[in-house]
């Protein structure tokens, strides 16, 4: 399994996207994504524009998607 590294915002935003997820709302440099049936909505900062690896893991665990579902995703948007 590839470890995960830091991405640009707009791409975690396109792997959320293509889970379901839209954009609610922004506000500032926070971005927040929401999804019926998931209770707590992911945050995406835009800035720094790439993501801290632990703000990725712990979008990952809010949306209930899994290391090896997120590495699919990116593959796709490559």
């Amino acid at each position: 399994m590839p470890k995960i590294i830091p991405i640009h915002y707009e791409i975690l935003i396109r792997i959320f996207e293509k889970e379901g997820f839209t954009i609610s709302r922004t506000k500032g440099d926070h971005i927040v994504m929401t999804k019926p049936g998931i209770m707590r909505p992911v945050v995406i900062k835009s800035s720094p524009r790439n993501v801290p690896v632990t703000h990725i893991k712990t979008n990952l665990t809010t949306a209930g998607i899994s290391r090896e579902r997120y590495f699919e995703l990116l593959e796709k948007l490559s």
